[in-house]
């Protein structure tokens, strides 16, 4: 990136505004943090090793749960050890390449949750046909498809902000280099790298969720021809976490990017985005598990297994 900066670093104001609350927050946020974690790699070993969840719909929860993994590994470690440290300084680089990796995933979350959508849409409406629609191949290829364009859509999002010049303030008002705090700090006009960017999270948020809402009109239509009361419990049960995460992560992501930049608010926009860099991720393992009762069998097999190991040694 050639940025003819004046700015070598950017300072972190994160939550220094809270005084002493910010070790309260370190201790819930850490909480937090290791429940993230231990549940999204939970979710990814118990669908690696129980071959009963060796399914599309599950693929694609392992490789959201991974992606979100590291999507936490970005931002919260850094916005950890910031809580602790009064030195909250991240060099030009640095900022880049946290902005790049936070959207890389963000983005590829994004479209995960839309390709999750129309696998239950071929599962439920097109089931004679989905072990076509939903090959082995086929996903493999949509997860790579999620992953490539997040990480090149997240590569020009990074490129817009830092081709600019920063020869102003070098403070972030914010816990990470999230786009609308550091493209504040911009010393130009940055009108065109604002539009670029708003098409771009267009394209990221509203064309995945116009698909699931498309997707989800012909799963209710489906669902409300079958005949059972039962049949369409678990027709509606399988859609159900899926639908609490979607509602979650683009409400909150649609409220900070699918706006002008100038009506950034520091308050409100900080709170929005620890929803979703925080309770988002921690909402998906939570959910898939408390939810699911294949992924509940399937732990209550996998702890059943260790429990017998350890007896046996």
């Amino acid at each position: 990136m050639a940025n003819s900066s004046c700015v070598t670093e950017f300072f972190l104001l994160g939550f220094s505004s809270l005084g002493d609350l910010q070790l309260v927050l370190f201790v819930i946020f850490l909480c937090l943090y290791l429940i993230i974690l231990s549940g999204n790699i939970t979710i990814i070993s118990v669908i690696r090793l129980d071959h009963s969840l060796h399914t599309p719909m599950y693929f694609f929860l392992s490789v959201l749960s991974t992606s979100e993994t590291f999507y936490t590994i970005v931002i919260l470690p850094k916005m950890l050890v910031n809580l602790l440290s009064v030195l909250r300084t991240l060099s030009l680089v640095s900022c880049a390449s946290q902005m790049y990796f936070f959207l890389g995933f963000a983005v590829t979350n994004s479209l995960l949750l839309g390709v999750m959508g129309y696998d239950r849409y071929a599962a439920i409406c097109q089931p004679l046909h989905y072990p076509i629609l939903m090959s082995w191949r086929v996903c493999g290829q949509l997860a790579a498809i999620c992953v490539v364009s997040g990480f090149l859509i997240s590569l020009l999002g990074t490129i817009m902000v830092f081709s600019l010049p920063f020869c102003g303030s070098n403070k972030v008002n914010h816990y990470f280099c999230d786009i609308s705090p550091v493209i504040h700090l911009a010393s130009a006009e940055t009108y065109i790298n604002q539009l670029v960017i708003f098409i771009g999270g267009v394209f990221v948020l509203v064309v995945p969720l116009t698909c699931i809402c498309i997707s989800y009109g012909f799963i209710v239509s489906t669902i409300l021809k079958i005949p059972s009361t039962e049949g369409k419990q678990k027709a509606f049960s399988t859609c159900a976490s899926h639908l609490i995460v979607v509602i979650v992560h683009y409400g909150c992501a649609s409220f900070v990017y699918l706006r002008p930049s100038a009506k950034y608010t520091t308050g409100k926009d900080r709170l929005v985005t620890v929803t979703y860099t925080i309770i988002t991720p921690l909402l998906n393992p939570m959910v898939y598990s408390l939810r699911n009762k294949d992924v509940q069998l399937a732990i209550r097999k996998m702890i059943g297994k260790t429990g017998f190991s350890v007896k046996t040694s």
